[in-house]
Order: C-alpha cells, then sequence, then structure tokens
C-alpha cells in the first residue's frame, strides 16, 4: 500500500516534529471548520472547538494506532468537543444565521451547500455534509460518528429526500 503525504506528515509527527503537525492540522482545518459549524452556530464556539481539538490531537497522537485513521479519528475528536459544548453551554441554534468562515474564501458551490445543509433536519445535516463534501465513506462516517451504518445509509437516504423535496426533485427509491 502506498504511503501517502499525509501518513509521512503523521509518522513524523508522531516524533515530535512540530511542523509535521502544524501542516496536518493546515491541511485538514478546512473541513474541521464545515463540521463544527455544522453543530456550533457561533463563530467563537466554533474556534474554540477547532482549537481543543487541536490541542487534543497534539496531546494525544500517539494513541492513534493505524495512521490511515487519522481524519477519522480527529473528526471524532472535533464532534465530541462540540457535543461537549452544547452541553456546557446549551446552546440555541438560529438556522437563520450563515456561519461566515474565517479560515478562507467560500466558493459559490461551496456556500450553496452550506445553505442547502442549513435548512436540513439536524440529524442529517452532519452525515450529508461528511459524505458529500468531505468524501467520507458510510463506513468511516459510521466509525466517526459512532452509529451503525445502516443508520448512516437511512440518513443520507432521508436527508437527501429532504433536499429533494425541497428543490422539487423526484427521487429514485432504493439508491444510496
Amino acid at each position: 500500500m502506498e504511503t501517502t503525504m499525509n501518513e509521512v506528515l503523521i509518522r513524523k509527527a508522531k516524533k515530535g516534529d512540530k511542523d509535521a503537525f502544524c501542516r496536518l492540522m493546515d491541511e485538514n482545518v478546512q473541513s474541521m471548520y464545515k463540521i463544527a459549524a455544522a453543530y456550533l452556530k457561533n463563530d467563537e464556539d466554533v474556534a474554540d472547538a477547532i482549537q481543543d481539538t487541536i490541542l487534543s490531537c497534539y496531546e494525544n497522537l500517539k494513541s492513534l494506532k493505524q495512521n490511515r485513521y487519522f481524519k477519522t479519528w480527529m473528526i471524532r475528536i472535533l464532534i465530541n468537543k462540540c457535543k461537549d459544548m452544547i452541553q456546557k453551554k446549551k446552546l440555541v441554534t438560529y438556522t437563520d444565521q450563515m456561519p461566515e468562515t474565517p479560515f478562507h474564501e467560500e466558493e459559490y458551490a461551496a456556500m450553496e451547500w452550506a445553505q442547502v445543509l442549513e435548512t436540513l433536519d439536524s440529524k442529517y445535516r452532519l452525515v450529508v455534509l461528511l459524505y458529500y463534501m468531505e468524501g467520507f465513506s458510510v463506513r468511516e462516517i459510521s466509525d466517526a460518528l459512532d452509529m451503525k451504518e445502516s443508520t448512516v445509509k437511512s440518513r443520507l437516504h432521508r436527508g437527501r429526500k429532504q433536499i429533494a423535496e425541497m428543490y422539487g426533485y423526484e427521487v429514485k427509491e432504493g439508491r444510496v
């Protein structure tokens, strides 16, 4: 199996190379932002969740057993940080507030996706985001969110159906 650049960075970071760790985090910060913003509606909270995740990854990187699962592992940490913040603050989410992205210029397509995601039921939003925008497989989503693959598939299906209904598309049954 070929080693990806990511895995080289992970190996170096595990050995204490701070530059490699920083590069690894830079490569993943946009993904982390999209996911945290799907949970938290306040930019400051999103930034805090990302910072906490980066710190936690730094402190616990040596415990990651298989480097190829780094992104799933990191996303799971991020999701737990977001859930902790919601628990602590009992945050109220406002669906009419679109998060502004401090890390990069939003492309038009990404903005359209963000608007589509905003209107989705919260239990479908993250699964749809991870699958379509981040390219995670059903299995990886299942691992990251700690839910059965069948649940991921049905949430993807229902999320797609909800999007289709919003835009007046016909939904073909039996496809994931």
